[in-house]
């Protein structure tokens, strides 16, 4: 009996244990949607409520069956020192997955989305901690100077090209994280508290911010304070997004399904899909592991997987050296608006040598399936041999 509770009590540390990290990294929040979410609506930021708060962009989520807008909102720090990386939409090649803000002692990768009010792809200009005080960049955030002493002012680029909501994918945002952003990620992190928790609630069941009832226009884009989405500090959008419908997209209709990509690979194609293009190596869909062969000689089968197995190690191998390439490229390249000419013929680049390697491995398994074929019809003939009078 103390053995079996021993082990209980082992499974259930480890359960803790996977649960603690998952808390600590930026994962999604479990669901594949196949529309992309609608373009981020215009809005006033309200007047910070007080020392110590820090502003957490508006954004689409999604439940229902629907994209419902989470109005922006101040949100007082969990800690000192501690600024906010909000969550974002972003393309795996299947559909359309959020991943859940945090927060930090640094900015992590946001997905290059242009929130506004200090987040402008990467990083917070709207703000900064100086001695246990939070200081306010007047010329980004909303301060009532009455309220809040601690402000500064530094001009800072609020350049928007576009309005677009996720990353990755067809008229997605084409940026990928910075080191110093993947460093950020991999420190340890605070989850959002319970009135993000609760304001993210409130918007929900709310049905005027639904997409469908509000047209990309929610009536309620921003408040001064989670969950106030009543109260006199709430503001309405002043111009609203496109919302995706199924026609226009690449992925034909919203369909929710479990984040893990073995479980959404056994769903069949989607009929009159456009595949997302391959831009990076990172890109390219796992290769499908081919049926064990079943010849009826052990001796080729075995054979055969090992070939199998040998090229699949030798496949991901380059995939991964490719990508490393890639992503030092990126690091080479500064993080700066000016330098998007100089991005664009990059990651045409990288299209190139991602499509060229991707066709190299497609051609390498129809070729080992094809030498695999001959020999494996071939023993039956020589199975059946053996059954025969007289053999």
């Amino acid at each position: 009996m103390r053995f079996i509770l021993s082990i209980r009590s082992l499974m259930f540390a480890l359960v803790l244990l996977a649960i603690s990290a998952a808390s600590s990294a930026q994962i999604g929040v479990g669901i594949s949607i196949r529309i992309a979410p609608p373009e981020l609506p215009v809005y006033e930021q309200p007047i910070a409520p007080g020392d110590g708060y820090i502003w957490t962009p508006g954004y689409w989520a999604y439940g229902d069956d629907d994209y419902y807008w989470v109005p922006g909102t101040w949100v007082m720090a969990p800690e000192v020192g501690y600024l906010w990386t909000p969550g974002y939409w972003g393309w795996d090649n299947s559909g359309y997955l959020f991943h859940d803000g945090y927060w930090g002692t640094q900015v992590g990768f946001y997905g290059g989305i242009s929130y506004g009010y200090g987040y402008f792809g990467h990083g917070y200009d709207g703000g900064r901690w100086d001695n246990g005080h939070f200081f306010y960049n007047q010329s980004v955030s909303h301060v009532d100077v009455n309220i809040n002493r601690n402000v500064y002012n530094t001009r800072v680029n609020e350049t928007t090209v576009n309005r677009v909501s996720f990353n990755g994918g067809s008229g997605g945002v084409q940026v990928r994280a910075t080191a110093q952003e993947e460093a950020a990620g991999r420190e340890h992190h605070i989850a959002p508290v319970a009135a993000q928790t609760e304001h993210v609630q409130s918007a929900r069941t709310d049905p005027e911010l639904r997409a469908s009832s509000n047209h990309g226009k929610p009536p309620i884009a921003a408040t001064e304070k989670p969950g106030a989405l009543k109260e006199s500090g709430a503001v309405a959008a002043k111009e609203g997004g496109t919302v995706h419908n199924a026609n226009e997209n690449s992925n034909p209709r919203p369909a929710t399904e479990a984040a893990r990509p073995e479980a959404r690979s056994n769903h069949p194609p989607i009929e009159n899909t456009r595949p997302a293009p391959v831009v990076h190596a990172k890109d390219i869909p796992p290769a499908q592991h081919a049926a064990p062969p079943n010849t009826g000689n052990a001796k080729n089968d075995m054979r055969f997987q090992q070939q199998q197995q040998k090229l699949e190690t030798q496949q991901a191998k380059e995939r991964q050296t490719l990508q490393t390439k890639q992503d030092q490229d990126h690091q080479r390249l500064p993080q700066k608006p000016a330098n998007e000419p100089k991005q664009q013929p990059l990651e045409q680049k990288h299209q190139q040598q991602t499509q060229q390697l991707a066709q190299k491995h497609s051609q390498q398994q129809q070729q080992l399936q094809q030498h695999q074929q001959p020999a494996s019809h071939a023993a039956a003939p020589k199975e059946a041999e053996k059954g025969k009078p007289g053999s």
